[in-house]
């Protein structure tokens, strides 16, 4: 049975890692407020937006944790198209979370089938990424902790999206954020506390890359996407804030010619 560590990076791989989660979720829930308020091809484009913006939030959560990752006994690499693989399934999932959440008729249903897709995409995120991971022996995965962080997933994910639609205004979305960022965080750490490891000692070289090869790069390319677009996100008008603006140009507008 290999020895895991799971901070040997420190306190700094899992604080990083939550500030990542809060990030992705907080774009990504105020995109799909935004998609509520729009329609047609807006409405489209703000939900891609926040599948985009969680899936990749959580895959890098996922990946600077796993920085804090090690095992004793076997040195530790990754495979790149299961690593890419996990990125994109986390956005489809996600998103299909989301746009039943932005399309949905019927407000508790879909809250309840967003976050449980949601949810389900942050778990299929996680395991496909530990799926990625090549060492010198065999993983294997307690049933029960692995339901158990699927639960958590879910549920969480179920309670950002409705903060989110229901709680109003920045602390709303701040509150939110926060509890998704939670959500993601805990999911990992139970999923990871569900790992067993049985080392096979070998001194035969490890497919795959070391995390500082590929995916340090990876995560610090979609961490500073992530911060530009929350920037713009947070910057540009909505909706109502649009039309109150045209009202009052319309408004200026009829006024001008009655005082000429």
């Amino acid at each position: 049975m290999g020895h895991m560590q799971h901070f040997s990076a420190g306190w700094v791989s899992p604080v990083l890692a939550y500030a990542m989660a809060c990030v992705g979720s907080a774009l990504g829930l105020r995109c799909t407020v935004r998609a509520l308020a729009a329609d047609g091809r807006s409405r489209r484009n703000w939900l891609l937006t926040a599948s985009i913006a969680i899936g990749s939030g959580i895959w890098t959560m996922h990946f600077i944790a796993m920085l804090g990752f090690g095992v004793t006994g076997s040195p530790i690499r990754y495979e790149i198209l299961l690593t890419v693989l996990s990125l994109l399934i986390a956005m489809v999932v996600v998103g299909a979370g989301v746009f039943t959440v932005g399309y949905g008729a019927a407000r508790v249903r879909s809250l309840l089938l967003g976050g449980l897709g949601t949810g389900v995409g942050v778990a299929a995120m996680h395991y496909l990424g530990m799926a990625a991971m090549r060492l010198h022996g065999h993983v294997r995965f307690d049933p029960g902790l692995v339901a158990l962080s699927v639960v958590i997933a879910a549920g969480a994910a179920t309670a950002a999206l409705w903060a989110a639609l229901n709680v109003r205004g920045a602390i709303g979305a701040a509150l939110a954020s926060l509890v998704m960022g939670l959500a993601v965080s805990s999911m990992h750490y139970t999923g990871m506390s569900a790992v067993r490891i049985e080392l096979t000692p070998s001194r035969a070289p490890l497919d795959g890359v070391t995390p500082m090869e590929f995916i340090f790069p990876l995560a610090v390319a979609i961490g500073s996407f992530l911060f530009l677009t929350v920037a713009f996100v947070a910057l540009s008008p909505t909706a109502r804030e649009r039309a109150e603006s045209a009202s009052a140009e319309s408004f200026r507008e009829a006024e001008l010619p009655a005082s000429s």
